[in-house]
This record gives structure tokens, sequence and C-alpha cells, in this order.
């Protein structure tokens, strides 16, 4: 089976997975009108989110956190929180349209993620490595952390951009490579190139010997990538919550933002012992940025409709009519209004 037909399938899953649990009224939600204040969710090993740094500084008031496990796949991370096994999750948004587009239940409520000057993903190649352009990479391997998301929409981009037809972009072979593992696998020659970005990335450039092919942040500049996500049912029946949740996450982008970046890491690292999950904590050091582009991650347009065009040009949405101000609100944002988090 190929593995678009997989992840089509796992989204698929996902919606019918929500449905039924939709259906049979066991989604998490309130009983008897009291709210949920205790959210499960999905981390990341060796990093801190946006959560759970909100979480640590005090702004989620009596909303609790409770941590299930990792992940390293945003598509996976949003179809747990589709079918309920998380209460929300995040994503690449493209990836959130795709999803959205397959009648799943969901609503982005804020940006967590993004391209900029200090936080982007490059597509690295070794230093001796003969590729040096977009059609070198015919018939090469790339790695990239997950199918169907940020990765691979960037690397299509930019072949399409540079002027490879259909069939010669489905000669670049993309291969899913955990992030911690994309350095190694490009050193070893497993991969031709691999996607890396953030701290991981700066740490592979401080061992040296590689060179970047392109970056995001070259091709497309700044702009918010990623948006967390809520089941329509889990807002409806939680209102407050998720407006607590949101509102710290928004004045966490803040502190992250013009807080000095040596007491950020110093309060990443804090935040690592505390939660003892026997972590490497050294790519913390090389962090510089969430890469959020609007004010306490207030969602734009422009960031679905350009996922929009661009996977209808691709194909991907089967004729699909998607809207991008049905997939996102910025109503629990305080920031929207050109205010801030209290």
């Amino acid at each position: 089976m190929k593995r678009r037909t997989v992840l089509a399938t796992a989204l698929a899953g996902a919606v019918l997975a929500t449905t039924a649990l939709t259906g049979c009224g066991s989604s998490s939600g309130s009983a008897g009108g009291k709210e949920v204040t205790e959210l499960r969710y999905q981390g990341s090993v060796g990093a801190v989110t946006l959560p759970e740094l909100a979480a640590d500084l005090g702004y989620l008031g009596n909303v609790k956190l409770k941590w299930i496990g990792n992940t390293i796949s945003g598509p996976q991370d949003i179809q747990a929180a589709t079918t309920g096994d998380t209460d929300f999750g995040g994503a690449f948004n493209g990836a959130i349209v795709k999803l959205a587009a397959a009648k799943a239940p969901i609503k982005a409520v804020i940006g967590y993620y993004g391209v900029d000057k200090d936080s982007y993903t490059g597509y690295y190649v070794l230093g001796d490595s003969p590729i040096k352009t977009a059609r070198d990479l015919i018939g090469k391997k790339v790695g990239v952390n997950t199918l169907g998301a940020h990765h691979e929409a960037v690397i299509k981009t930019y072949l399409t951009r540079a002027g490879l037809t259909p069939d010669e972009i489905k000669q670049v072979e993309l291969v899913v490579v955990p992030p911690v593992n994309t350095e190694q696998s490009v050193r070893q020659k497993q991969i031709d190139a691999g996607a890396l970005g953030g701290t991981l990335r700066d740490k592979a450039l401080a061992h040296g010997g590689i060179r970047p092919l392109f970056t995001d942040y070259q091709l497309l500049g700044n702009f918010t990538a990623g948006s967390y996500v809520f089941r329509n049912d889990f807002i409806k029946k939680n209102p407050d919550t998720v407006k607590t949740f949101v509102a710290g996450v928004a004045k966490a982008v803040e502190w992250a933002r013009t807080t000095p970046r040596d007491q950020v890491i110093a309060r990443f690292q804090q935040i690592l012992t505390k939660r003892a999950r026997n972590e490497d904590n050294t790519q913390l050091q090389f962090w510089k940025s969430y890469g959020v582009n609007g004010k306490g991650g207030v969602i734009e347009e422009k960031e679905f409709s350009t996922w929009i065009d661009w996977l209808k040009g691709a194909g991907e949405l089967n004729g699909k009519d998607v809207k991008a101000t049905d997939i996102y609100t910025n109503e629990f944002n305080p920031y929207a209004t050109g205010g801030g988090a209290a």
C-alpha cells in the first residue's frame, strides 16, 4: 500500500472514530454542566511545548495538563485529538486542512509554531554532496518527519517552483525518519537529504559537515505554520476551558518572544528537570524562537488558504470545497481584538 494511501486511510479512520465517539456520547466534555479542567495531550522529546510553558508560568489558571506520551508527527497528533484519545493536538496547517476536508469536526484555535529568521526548517545534504539544485534530487531519498505535513508540502513547493514536472517530483522519494535520527541518517548516507529544524538543526550544524540545499524561510518568508485544534463537541461543552487554554498559550507566545533568550532556555531546563522524563536536554541550548508570526498566535486566513490552494493544485483535496474561515477561529484569543492576556 502506498504511503499516501496509508495516510488517507488513517485520516478517514480518525473521522469515522470521531463520528462513533460523538454518537455514543463518550467524548470528553462536561458532566452536568461542569467543564473539564484537565487536558490530555502529547509532548515532544527534549522540547518544551507552548502549553507546557504556559502551565509552568501559571498562565493556565485552574486548567491542568495531563501528558500521555510523545509524538513526532503532527498528523498523528491531531488524529489523536479527533478520535478523543487526547483533548487537543497540533499540526501543520496543511494537515489540518486535509483532516477538515475529510469532514473531521475540529477547529483550529491558535497558532503554535512557524517560520522566521531564527526558527526554520532546512533541507540538508552532506558538505561534499553532488546535490546542489532541485533537479539533483530526482531519484534521491529525502528524509521527512511524516508524510502529508509541513516537510512534504515545503519540499514539493520547492520542486514545483524549480520547474520540475509532476512525474519528476514523483521520482523524489520521501522517507519518514524520526527528527532525532535525521542528522545521523544523512551522515551515514541512508538518505540523500534530510529536513532539520529548530534545535536539532542547529545542533547538527554545530557538528559541521552538512549544508542546506534550501530552507522554508528562504522559500516562503515569515509565517505561522501550525495550529492547535480541539474537537467541536469539546469546544461546545467546555468553552471556558478552551478560552483559558488559548489565552494562556497566547500569553506564553509573547513571553517567549519578549523574554531574553538565556532566560527562556533556563526556564526550559527547569521544566525538563521537574517533569523527569529521562530526556536528552542538550538541544535546548540551541533554541531561538517558536517562530509564531501573529501576536499571541492569532491566526490569519492566509495561513490556511495558502495550503488549501496548494493542496487543490496538487489534487490532494479530490475536488472538495474547503473554506479557510470554516477551519479556524480566533474567538478565544484575547490578542485577536487588539488586547492581550490578563
